[in-house]
């Protein structure tokens, strides 16, 4: 806040002294003298090369939700030109932290720049191009709702043939994106669909029956919840109520009974409206480590393979199609998350039983379809054993926490929420590897 005030009393006394000469063309003039532009080729090796960097874009919410989104790296904000000065100092970036600044035209971005250097930041970068230039020449970018006509992020996409999924945004809930965080997939055979996953929200959950009812006129039997996590299973009643059983692993139902309440009352409070209908429910049937859906000609298997990202994560395992709905059990488009309960040492003795599966298309949690095992084994299982290398490292130096929080994640620095979990992950893991050693 101390470093915004002095900015703008800088801005303020300035226009003072010369008031008459302080048009839009001699503010832009003044940011070209001090500003320097970074043009797309650039932009787009500092965000592969430099974990560091941040990219900001000034316009509206408004804006960026009628245009077409943002520039996607691993870190982008939207600070709109006026607010930048008081929300920068929330991001706690260090004084030489590389950051992009743009816009639509080029207007507000170089002031905006001109004043983050003002504040004593001394990596600043304007991009002239701005986000028209950088969507149309078909470079990433985040949108906050794929699907604005429905509560849906994104339309569910074939996979395969008879498997769908409906990929969420790989960021936190929104109210934009209604919770569609996760992906939603479902199966669709000769005696019905098996839905994977309930959804956030009654709302959400009525819109993915609607797209399901578009592409096959199958029944849906079966809902089968990844976890006890609220954006799997707070759905569930819009299911129930049309009497499709719900089906869980017994520790995601005790999850449910214990904090189902309190994830509901979250929801209520960030999504407001979109909760309409919303209610607690409790699943149907629940099982300990296996249980086959008889589909007509085909058995869908839903395993509990062991520990993973959180309580009763299962996967729903396709043999005769070689096609795994990992659910929690793998990542890849975005960071991992451990919560206090997550069994590490137990998530990375699981993944070999995952991958005796010998599935060729796994469809995570989160993110987009793949095939095979290789990328989901470098974000999931080898980022836990490099966590768990360098956390013993520490433990066997006599480090404690903060060194932890040092931990060089940066080859995962790409991935979604990095900056959100990635120092939350080290602490989590330092403390669990600090009771193990003890022998808790």
């Amino acid at each position: 806040m101390h470093r915004a005030l002095a900015a703008m009393v800088l801005f303020l006394s300035g226009a003072a002294l010369s008031a008459g000469e302080l048009t839009p063309d001699a503010l832009l003039e003044q940011a070209a003298t001090t500003v320097t532009d970074i043009d797309t080729e650039g932009l787009r090796e500092l965000i592969e090369t430099d974990p560091r960097h941040v990219v900001i874009d000034v316009r509206t919410q408004t804006e960026v939700a009628l245009t077409g989104g943002m520039i996607r790296s691993h870190r982008t904000l939207n600070m709109p030109r006026g607010w930048l000065e008081f929300h920068i100092e929330r991001e706690l970036l260090d004084p030489d932290t590389p950051i992009v600044v743009y816009c639509g035209q080029n207007l507000r971005s170089p002031p905006a720049a001109m004043t983050l250097q003002q504040m004593g930041f001394t990596n600043v970068y304007n991009y002239p191009d701005g986000f028209f230039e950088w969507r149309d020449a078909g470079l990433p970018v985040w949108v906050p709702d794929k699907a604005p006509e429905s509560f849906l992020y994104s339309l569910p996409e074939k996979v395969t043939d008879g498997v769908w999924s409906a990929i969420g945004a790989t960021q936190p809930h929104t109210y934009e994106n209604s919770g569609h965080n996760n992906n939603l997939s479902f199966v669709i055979t000769d005696d019905g669909v098996v839905v994977v996953n309930a959804g956030d929200n009654y709302l959400l959950a009525k819109s993915l029956h609607d797209e399901i009812r578009k592409i096959t006129d199958q029944p849906v039997r079966y809902v089968v919840l990844e976890n006890g996590q609220g954006h799997a299973m707070l759905g569930m009643t819009y299911w129930q109520d049309r009497g499709v059983p719900v089906i869980a692993h017994v520790d995601a139902a005790r999850e449910i009974e214990e904090n189902g309440a309190a994830l509901l009352a979250r929801l209520q409070q960030r999504s407001r409206d979109k909760a309409f209908r919303t209610r607690l429910g409790m699943p149907d049937k629940v099982f300990s480590d296996r249980l086959d859906l008889e589909m007509g000609d085909e058995t869908i298997e839903v395993l509990y393979l062991g520990p993973a990202h959180s309580p009763g994560d299962i996967v729903v395992w396709m043999p005769e199609r070689k096609v795994v709905i990992s659910g929690d059990v793998a990542f890849h488009e975005r960071m991992l998350p451990i919560f206090e309960d997550t069994d590490t040492a137990g998530w990375i003795e699981t993944w070999d039983r995952f991958k005796d599966l010998g599935a060729e298309v796994i469809i995570p949690g989160h993110g987009g379809p793949v095939e095979g095992y290789e990328t989901v084994t470098r974000y999931t299982r080898d980022y836990l054993v490099y966590m768990r290398e360098q956390v013993q490292k520490i433990l066997d130096a006599g480090g404690g926490l903060n060194d932890a929080y040092q931990i060089d994640q940066s080859a995962y620095a790409h991935l979604d929420t990095f900056h959100e979990l990635a120092r939350r992950n080290a602490a989590l893991i330092f403390q669990q590897m600090e009771f193990e050693e003890l022998g808790f």
